[in-house]
């Protein structure tokens, strides 16, 4: 789950409202530039995080009581292996691009981790096997692949609020076409991208946060419960070609 401090407490969106995010985004990229495979690839995108459901987790606050953020997790077999398996019984197509966002996520720790290293060679072998099977190229996968990191990148910066003040940008990332993007806001409701990437000059995201005003939990026990409680908040942002 992503976790933001606030002035009134702990804001937490759940990973699949992320990935949901992330879609939304992608769902808009330029048609011309959309790989043959399209819904497999906004499901894949959408998807990529499925396998991260709070609710049936029970590593969900630290030491100290406060709830785990997304970038305190270290790679975990079970989970990994979960997320090939959801992937897989879609298609080969949709675990490839999950099979490789996993080994993004988790290469450099595989350096010091000797399950994560042999589980991420085996997932190499297998995307070897998948994209003869589909008849993929590795640059057209690589290629792929980069719109999803992309989508993903630009839905944690709108998650986390790292968006920054008068109108300075930040990096999202280069995308499919090694083209470096900025994400600029430029009010309380309104978001750009420059240079503009997509079919539309204007669409909508939304997507579901829960307020925590109690800010040390026992457990994660009682963590769940306090997000089955809170009152759930849409967050909406139109995002906007800027005029040249």
């Amino acid at each position: 789950m992503i976790v933001n401090y606030t002035e009134t407490g702990w804001e937490i969106i759940l990973q699949r409202a992320h990935g949901n995010v992330a879609a939304q985004i992608a769902a808009n990229w330029k048609k011309q530039e959309r790989p043959e495979r399209w819904t497999e690839t906004l499901l894949a995108i959408g998807e990529h995080d499925d396998a991260q459901t709070e609710m049936e987790q029970d590593d969900l606050v630290t030491e100290n009581g406060g709830p785990v953020n997304f970038k305190m997790k270290t790679f975990e077999l079970a989970h990994c292996r979960q997320m090939i398996d959801f992937s897989l019984s879609k298609s080969r197509y949709i675990a490839l691009l999950t099979s490789m966002h996993i080994n993004f996520l988790h290469v450099k720790e595989a350096q010091q981790n000797p399950e994560a290293k042999a589980f991420l060679a085996e997932q190499e072998t297998l995307r070897a096997e998948w994209r003869k099977a589909l008849n993929i190229t590795l640059e057209e996968a690589e290629k792929t692949y980069a719109l999803l990191e992309w989508a993903n990148a630009f839905s944690l910066l709108v998650c986390q609020r790292q968006y920054q003040p008068e109108q300075r940008g930040v990096e999202i990332g280069s995308g499919p076409h090694q083209q470096a993007h900025q994400l600029i806001r430029l009010n309380e409701k309104t978001l750009t991208v420059k240079p503009w990437p997509f079919e539309e000059e204007q669409f909508t995201v939304r997507y579901d946060s829960r307020l925590l005003l109690q800010l040390n939990f026992a457990d994660s026990e009682a963590l769940k419960q306090s997000l089955l409680a809170a009152e759930v908040q849409e967050n909406v942002w139109v995002i906007r070609k800027e005029k040249e």
